[in-house]
């Protein structure tokens, strides 16, 4: 006879949706995922016998409260009714929930998911993390070292596996240095110098807001009554990227963006790195950190990518540079078969990773 599947739900919740994964806790990788669709519910499902995914494009609301919980499990638990009723109705062992803005837009989540999770689902295990944190588990799993979340916005995260150490993730107003939306500010802000005849400008980035946005006068119009800021402002850093080969300011602006991701990425090193499996040798007398870089900001390739390395040798040569094995659906997952199977070492954090088991919903 087989032995019963442990199952666990990963959940990953931002700006442009929120995807649900199913996966047996012993062997949590995923294989397969979906995309919306026409069906029914809004969403099809790809069936593996791992696991498998579901998505939904409507971002969860944020209100008064921060993050909506009513508005995440209206979203939520149909999407994993779905992926159960594939799984033959079985139970869920354990959840994690990973949240664009957890950390300081959580509260509400924190205050109703654990209760509502176990009337809903029977859960008695589950994490709340911010994205961020998932982000690092899908990229180096729970082993120590940093990580670098660059997407419309920037975050660095590292761990010792005693703490957590984070470096930006403030905000497209106060923050997110060499994050997209500050990389399409700064490409815009040189077009504009351009139209101006300012110093600064660049005549191959006001071609190219011209042709994104029309008028450069208009802009501020444009722009500023947009609800979606960051995602206007970083949908124009893949235009700098093209223009760097060829135009000496959009070139300044990238390699500045690699300089501030570089700089957060130093911030949370940890100085030590116990039970790592990276080499143990260093540069002076700190040991190798291994930093992974996720999100889809380092989709530009070599535009970025080059003064990346670049600066990254030059101000963390004690780092070791790895690939990111997963994203952050992949992270939800690999810390909810953790929690299922009692074998969490991520550090818990009362912002950043709340872990609630059967004792606390109680």
């Amino acid at each position: 006879m087989a032995a019963a599947v442990t199952w666990v739900l990963g959940v990953d919740s931002g700006g442009s949706g929120l995807r649900v994964a199913l996966a047996d806790a012993a062997n949590p990788a995923l294989t397969e995922s979906a995309a919306s669709g026409s069906t029914a519910s809004g969403t099809q499902a790809s069936v593996s016998l791992v696991s498998e995914s579901v998505v939904s494009r409507v971002p969860v609301r944020t209100g008064p409260r921060g993050i909506e919980a009513a508005h995440l499990l209206e979203q939520l638990l149909p999407m994993a009714g779905e992926l159960l009723g594939h799984a033959g109705g079985a139970g869920v062992s354990a959840v994690a929930i990973g949240a664009a803005g957890m950390a300081t837009l959580g509260d509400d989540l924190r205050a109703e998911l654990p209760a509502a999770l176990e009337r809903s689902l029977g859960v008695r295990r589950l994490a709340l993390a911010a994205d961020a944190v998932t982000a690092y588990a899908g990229a180096l799993g729970q082993r120590p070292g940093a990580v670098v979340a660059a997407g419309t916005g920037m975050i660095a995260l590292g761990t010792d596996l005693t703490r957590w150490r984070r470096a930006d993730g403030w905000g497209h107003l106060l923050g997110d240095c060499g994050g997209g939306a500050w990389i399409g500010r700064a490409g815009l802000e040189a077009g504009l110098r351009a139209y101006d005849g300012r110093r600064g400008g660049s005549a191959a980035l006001l071609e190219r807001l011209e042709a994104v946005f029309g008028p450069a006068a208009g802009l501020p119009g444009a722009l500023y009554p947009r609800s979606d800021r960051p995602a206007v402002l970083a949908s124009f850093a893949p235009e700098v990227a093209r223009c760097a080969a060829s135009d000496p300011v959009a070139a300044a602006i990238l390699r500045e963006a690699a300089r501030q991701i570089a700089e957060a990425a130093a911030a949370v090193c940890p100085p030590e790195s116990p039970g790592s499996s990276a080499p143990a040798e260093s540069s002076g007398s700190r040991p190798r950190c291994e930093v992974a870089l996720t999100g889809g900001l380092f989709k530009m390739g070599d535009p970025l990518l080059t003064p990346a390395r670049e600066e990254f040798a030059a101000l963390l040569p004690y780092a070791r540079p790895v690939p990111a094995a997963g994203d952050p659906l992949v992270g939800a997952v690999l810390i909810a078969s953790a929690l299922a199977t009692e074998s969490l070492r991520l550090p818990p954090h009362p912002q950043l990773l709340r872990v609630v088991t059967e004792q606390d919903t109680r």
